[in-house]
C-alpha cells in the first residue's frame, strides 16, 4: 500500500473536529481505524488482566509437574527397593538378636566368671585376683571390665587365652602384662577380660 493510497484514506478528516453523530462520513481509514482500536485495546487488556495471570499459572504448573515427576520416579525407586529392604531388615534384626544372645545378663555374669575361672585351672594356671571392675556406660551398651592376674608358663597362658576367646558369651582380652616370678621361675599374667551387656535403657 502506498503513501498515496494511506493519504486519500484519511482525506477530508481533522482530528480537533471529531463529531461521533457525523461518523458515517468519516473516511474509510478512519472508519477501520476506529473500529479496530477498541478491538485491540480490548484484547490487549484482555491478555494483560487474564491472559497474563493464566499464562503465569500454567508457568508454575509445569514447574510442578516436573517436580512431581521426580517425586514419582524417586517413590517408584523406593517402592521397588521395598521388599529388598524389608529383606536387609529382617536380616539385621536377626544378626542383632543373635549378638544379644552371646551378651550375657546382668544374672549370668557371675556364672561366666566361674567359665572363665574354670577355662584357667583347666589350663593349670593359678589364680591370684579375678575380679568384677566398675562397669563402664556407653550409648547403647554396658562394658563390663573383668581383672584377671594369674600365674603359670607360657604355653598355660596361650591355652587360657585361647579358651576364653572360644566362650559363647562375647569375652574381648585388654591390656595385658607378662612378669616373671623370681622364686618359682613361672611367669605372672595381668589381664583386662572385658564383656558387655545391652543397654535397654536408651
Amino acid at each position: 500500500m502506498s503513501f498515496d493510497m494511506i493519504k486519500s484514506a484519511f482525506e477530508g478528516f481533522d482530528p480537533n473536529d471529531v463529531d461521533f453523530k457525523k461518523a458515517g462520513n468519516w473516511p474509510i481509514g478512519v472508519k477501520v481505524l476506529a473500529y479496530f482500536l477498541p478491538v485491540l485495546i480490548v484484547m490487549f487488556a484482555g491478555y494483560y488482566f487474564i491472559l497474563k495471570d493464566k499464562h503465569a499459572e500454567v508457568e508454575s504448573l509445569q514447574a510442578k509437574e516436573f517436580s512431581l515427576k521426580d517425586e514419582y520416579r524417586t517413590k517408584a525407586f523406593q517402592v521397588a527397593s521395598l521388599e529388598a529392604l524389608r529383606k536387609q531388615m529382617a536380616d539385621v534384626e536377626g544378626r542383632f538378636a543373635e549378638l544379644l544372645r552371646q551378651l550375657p545378663t546382668q544374672k549370668e555374669v557371675p556364672g561366666l566368671l566361674e567359665d572363665i575361672t574354670e577355662i584357667g585351672e583347666l589350663a593349670g594356671l593359678r589364680f591370684d585376683l579375678i575380679e568384677l571392675q566398675p562397669e563402664k556406660r556407653e550409648q547403647f551398651y554396658v562394658e563390663l571390665p573383668i581383672k584377671v592376674i594369674v600365674q603359670g608358663n607360657y604355653h598355660q597362658m596361650a591355652e587360657f587365652v585361647s579358651g576364653v576367646a572360644a566362650i559363647k558369651r562375647i569375652v574381648t582380652l585388654h591390656d595385658f602384662t607378662l612378669s616373671p616370678m623370681e622364686d618359682t621361675g613361672s611367669l605372672s599374667m595381668e589381664i583386662s577380660a572385658k564383656t558387655y551387656r545391652y543397654d535397654d535403657k536408651n
